[in-house]
């Protein structure tokens, strides 16, 4: 072979090395992460997505790549990145702990996949046709935390028998359908309690300091923090508001009373996010969302924080002490 023959040879390989890695990592199939939330208050529903992927034999980076969407709690940005990630072709679009994101992304494709968890009911709010053959394009887990709401009015009566006073925390931010449906079911359950129930609203963390202004004023006997990304995100915030006005507090999420909440009731949301890495594996596998049916928890953890109920001065009944899936002392 001439010395020029092999120059240009080399030449050549050199230019097509880089060309046939960058062909093989663009057939790396691309998961779009959608949330409402921030990659700084998520790690926990990162890793747990990732550990459901592993389970399915993908690992990021090695056999699949994740787009990540953050909407920093300004859920009126989900329509946008879930767009975003539609231009980019992603294989499946995964919308983990929030059925807002799930619906942004519904309403972006018909075609890609898209795998949920939240806490509404998603055969009411339009993501499936049914749990056993969702249909079209989306699948996923169907939290219940929002049907869980009569469980925390029980459980706040065990706990407050005196209680007549009840506010319920919403994010009007949050899609309107599940806001409207959760909240009619909690008012409906109230009611059969012989209660009734305000309504406070919230979107912000601003907002979050002047309801509990508010609650200041009013002074209910409870509080009911409803099913929401952005109440998760600034738990530290509630449960010291609550803490300061001395109003017993019962959230749908543990992440909250770990933060310093009074009491939780609720499945587990990093359980729920792995299945939903679950299943995007067996998508990116070939198996097909309108087939897969959506999965319920069966997982559901009471946590009682019991620095916080001594310092409201209660005492917690030892009926609600045994069932307790976590106590924090």
């Amino acid at each position: 072979m001439r010395r020029r023959e092999f120059i240009t040879l080399i030449g050549g390989a050199g230019v097509t090395w880089p060309l046939r890695a960058r062909a093989q990592k663009r057939r790396m199939p691309v998961i779009g992460f959608l949330h409402p939330g921030s990659d700084g208050a998520s790690a926990h529903i990162i890793s747990a997505f990732r550990l459901g992927l592993a389970e399915t034999g993908y690992v990021e980076g090695r056999d699949v790549e994740i787009e990540f969407r953050w909407a920093q709690n300004i859920n009126a940005r989900l329509p946008e990145l879930a767009a975003d990630l539609v231009r980019l072709k992603v294989a499946v679009i995964a919308t983990p702990a929030s059925t807002t994101a799930a619906i942004a992304a519904k309403a972006a494709t018909t075609t890609i996949p898209i795998v949920f968890s939240g806490g509404g009911d998603p055969v009411r709010v339009g993501l499936v046709a049914s749990l056993n053959r969702p249909g079209g394009n989306a699948t996923g887990v169907s939290g219940m935390n929002v049907e869980l709401g009569a469980k925390r009015l029980e459980l706040v009566r065990e706990l407050l028998p005196a209680a007549e006073r009840f506010v319920l925390l919403v994010n009007p931010n949050a899609n309107l359908a599940v806001n409207e449906s959760g909240v009619s079911d909690l008012r409906a359950a109230a009611s059969a309690l012989g209660r009734q129930i305000e309504v406070l609203s919230a979107g912000t963390p601003g907002e979050i300091d002047t309801a509990f202004a508010t609650l200041a004023q009013t002074r209910p006997d409870v509080l009911l923090v409803y099913p929401d990304t952005m109440f998760i995100n600034h738990g530290a915030q509630l449960a010291a508001l609550a803490a300061r006005y001395a109003i017993p507090a019962i959230y749908p999420f543990r992440e909250d009373v770990e933060a310093g909440g009074l009491m939780s009731y609720g499945a587990s949301i990093t359980d729920n996010v792995r299945l939903v890495g679950v299943l995007a594996g067996r998508i990116l596998k070939g198996e097909k969302p309108d087939q897969l049916p959506v999965m319920q928890p069966t997982k559901f953890e009471l946590v009682i924080n019991l620095r916080t109920a001594k310092a409201l001065g209660l005492t917690v009944p030892p009926t609600l002490l045994s069932r307790a899936d976590q106590l924090i002392e």
